[in-house]
């Protein structure tokens, strides 16, 4: 894509301009996230609601357009960040593709398939680069274990694992129409677990089938707040993947990853052991080289930690738009992580293992209703 006229002066290059699409919870993080960067600037933002729109842009000090037509008509705006409810990520992303913005879009990519892949072709189409968040990929303990993954230190892997237990008040699903609903949001998979469903793709390769349960437990919803579903990995290794929203207080979220010659445990971003083969020893005689956290426990609050791994892709999107290459954390990694959850989904429905890749139109509707 060509480079905005004034993304450069004097051979400087100035802050890309940013605007938020959505001023709901999680869109405060993109804020903070952005302001925290040298090489970007908040310019604008819009939502539906024009009172919180307002207040919102009074609080991080700038614009607040009336409607996301007249946002994506402004041209110190060249990245925007997709922070409207899930089933509408695809909708949002392809006005903003047409007006040739960039695009940072929350997770999920959307919440069917057939909606992901109209926004990735209308990306590609339109020579803008996109990533979909998956700042956990970019906490100190995933590079670390992505380090040792790369370095072969755990050997061929064996058995992965993610989990996210968290709680939920049936306030939360009731503070928005749109929470708990298949068509917009997805259930505790499809929102909270799919972070870690996504890091346990990138540490163990693509997925081969799905065979998954799902219930609706303590809440008020369309959707599951518990799911549980086994995969087995293209390699041949196996794992599990666990989310809820019914968990009372809620634990940390914790991927596990295990190789013949070593396991590694994280909980929210940190190792918390790391237990590997001595170099030289054989299978059978294996004994802990390194264990503990990535970093000290507490060392900051979670909003913190939450904005920085934001920023940090934010950043990388900054850095791949100007250096012309790919982001690190790409739309077909969104959609790989995506399909793994409507895999979940229709295992569960339909009571037999599901294959990916999943037959084009088999999914289209995300309630399952065909």
């Amino acid at each position: 894509m060509t480079e905005p006229a004034d993304s450069r002066r004097g051979g400087t290059r100035t802050p890309r301009g940013f605007g938020i699409i959505g001023t709901g919870v999680i869109s405060s993080i993109h804020a903070r996230a952005i302001a925290s960067l040298p090489d970007a600037r908040l310019v604008a933002v819009t939502d539906v609601d024009h009172e919180r729109a307002n207040s919102f842009a009074a609080a991080h000090e700038c614009a607040a357009e009336p409607d996301l037509d007249h946002l994506l008509a402004r041209g110190d705006v060249d990245i925007v960040s997709v922070c409207v409810p899930s089933g509408l990520h695809a909708e949002v992303g392809i006005r903003a593709t047409a007006a040739g913005k960039h695009l940072v879009v929350e997770k999920p990519l959307d919440v069917s398939l057939e909606a992901a892949d109209r926004l990735i072709a209308a990306a590609g189409a339109a020579g803008v680069v996109m990533t979909v968040i998956s700042q956990h990929r970019f906490d100190s303990g995933l590079i670390e274990l992505r380090r040792l993954l790369d370095d072969g230190q755990l050997g061929r892997l064996v058995l992965g694992e993610a989990s996210t237990k968290w709680y939920r008040s049936q306030a939360y699903y009731d503070s928005a129409g749109w929470r708990g609903t298949w068509a917009l949001d997805g259930g505790s998979l499809m929102n909270q677990g799919i972070h870690y469903a996504d890091l346990l793709l990138w540490c163990m390769g693509p997925v081969a089938e799905v065979t998954a349960m799902f219930s609706t437990q303590t809440h008020q919803v369309e959707v599951e707040d518990a799911a549980l579903a086994m995969l087995r990995f293209a390699s041949g290794a196996v794992g599990t993947v666990v989310a809820s929203t019914a968990v009372f207080p809620g634990l940390p979220q914790r991927l596990e990853i295990s190789g013949t010659r070593g396991t590694v445990v994280i909980e929210d971003g940190e190792i918390i052991r790391c237990e590997l083969s001595a170099e030289g020893a054989e299978p059978g005689q294996l004994r802990s080289v390194t264990a503990g956290r990535s970093a000290p426990a507490g060392a900051a609050g979670s909003a913190d930690l939450e904005i920085a791994s934001h920023a940090a892709q934010i950043k990388d999107l900054i850095d791949a738009i100007n250096e012309d290459r790919v982001p690190s954390v790409t739309a077909a990694d969104g959609r790989a992580a995506l399909e793994v959850v409507c895999a979940v989904y229709e295992s569960a429905r339909a009571g037999r293992t599901v294959r990916l890749p999943i037959p084009a139109g088999l999914l289209d509707d995300p309630a399952g209703s065909r």
